[in-house]
């Protein structure tokens, strides 16, 4: 019987430790070779951990959000290879001539439904009375697993045994629970738990549970920059209403004849607009030390892009946003955004922006008050378009409105420059021709 020792390999250049996001696996389970360990984070970009052999894990490193160095054990591993007798006593029944599948495959089945005593569970994992309680299949027919076929039919959700479990404890309907991945995860029911307040709908009058979720990982390092901010900043914020009504259309005209490029949204513009108007008033595009009192100008504008991902908030940054054209902030905007919903987005692609933009779409609300992305000055939130009736010239008319809101630092930026800044990217906003020019 052999011991393998997982250690923690260097996952970014100067990084001392990684936290624990999340363990995928427990003292006691059996690990098949290249089975996701756990999952670690540094600064925001979270690294999957997988195992290079099979056995049984005898040892973990720490508890979800501890900050285990780089180099020290992760996990133990016996990597044994008799493990039948143990087996044939938890594992599931299978029907004659049926191929039993790995972890890794029963992972990555889809998610059917199925009724609580039929669910299929990994056989390491699973209660030995609830196993011994069972019965075997008869030759030629499903296992235990089989499915059940509803009178009303309707998509199926993937997710895993041990995330379906626990969604039905907690009376969350899977259906309801958004995930930027193909399946549903773990973190996806502590981000739906988090945002919907307790409320869980489709299950009648039943509420679910109190349930104590620890913050860690992104999250926390969400709650620390944002407390931060709010304790060294004192924000003011601006808001102006633009009238998107002309730039509307000359995006669905160009969108109609866009060929292979990808199709426009309002940020694209937005972001030109931005970059003309910080040329004329680059206090906007800065950068405060507090600590040394030293604020830094940028000539570029690296903007940083608030993106929701399934851990929280995450700001990819646009290098030299000045510089592109829409059809470039494009295709940039959408690469970085699945870059950082992946998980994938580099160290650099996650550091030094300059100013931040940040937009909810047709949820943006009528107005916000937007956090500055610390040592940033200024950021600006897009709010929602809505088609009003106006009085133009003396004339009714409706045209679509939009406010943009402008929270800046009050230390270095002055209320005059902040409304300067509005004005001149309403002056480009609402004359689409000067905008592109």
């Amino acid at each position: 019987m052999a011991r393998y020792e997982f250690k923690l390999p260097d996952i970014g250049e100067g990084i001392a430790e990684a936290e624990i996001v999340a363990w995928h696996v427990k003292v006691g389970d059996r690990v098949e070779e290249d089975q996701q360990l756990a999952d670690m984070m540094t600064d925001k970009a979270t690294v999957e951990m997988e195992t290079p052999v099979a056995g049984k894990v005898v040892e973990l490193a720490g508890e979800v959000g501890d900050q285990i160095p780089i180099g020290s054990v992760l996990a133990v591993i016996e990597t044994d290879g008799a493990r039948a007798a143990e087996e044939s006593k938890t594992e599931v029944p299978i029907a004659d001539g049926a191929e039993r599948p790995t972890p890794a495959q029963e992972e990555a089945m889809p998610s059917v439904d199925v009724e609580d005593k039929e669910e299929p569970v990994r056989p390491e994992r699973r209660p030995k009375a609830e196993v011994e309680g069972r019965s075997a299949p008869t030759t030629g027919q499903r296992p235990s697993t089989s499915l059940r076929t509803s009178e009303t039919s309707k998509p199926k959700t993937l997710a895993s045994p041990a995330v379906r479990q626990r969604a039905r404890d907690l009376g969350i309907d899977l259906a309801q629970v958004k995930t930027a991945g193909d399946r549903v995860r773990h973190s996806d029911l502590d981000a739906f738990l988090l945002y919907n307040g307790g409320s869980v709908s489709g299950r009648g009058t039943t509420h679910r549970q109190d349930e104590t979720i620890k913050v860690v990982g992104l999250r926390r390092k969400i709650a620390e920059n944002m407390a931060e901010a709010k304790r060294r900043i004192p924000h003011f914020t601006l808001v102006e209403e633009f009238d998107v009504t002309a730039l509307e259309d000359t995006r669905a005209m160009m969108n109609r004849d866009r060929g292979d490029n990808p199709k426009l949204t309002l940020l694209p513009f937005l972001i030109t607009a931005m970059g003309k108007s910080i040329a004329e008033w680059p206090m906007l595009n800065a950068t405060f030390n507090d600590d040394a009192m030293e604020l830094m100008r940028h000539g570029a504008v690296h903007l940083g892009m608030a993106t929701q991902t399934e851990g929280g908030l995450m700001v990819p940054v646009i290098r030299n946003a000045e510089r592109m054209s829409v059809w470039q902030l494009a295709s940039e905007i959408l690469r970085l955004a699945e870059a950082a919903r992946s998980g994938k987005a580099s160290r650099d692609e996650l550091t030094g922006s300059t100013i931040t933009l940040s937009s909810l779409g047709p949820l943006g609300g009528i107005t916000s008050t937007p956090v500055i992305n610390r040592p940033e000055v200024a950021i600006i939130a897009v709010n929602k378009v809505e088609e009003k009736v106006v009085v133009i010239d003396g004339e009714i008319e409706v045209a679509k409105r939009m406010n943009l809101s402008l929270s800046c630092d009050h230390r270095v930026v002055d209320g005059w420059d902040a409304a300067s800044f509005l004005q001149a990217m309403k002056a480009l906003i609402e004359n689409p021709l000067r905008l592109l020019s």
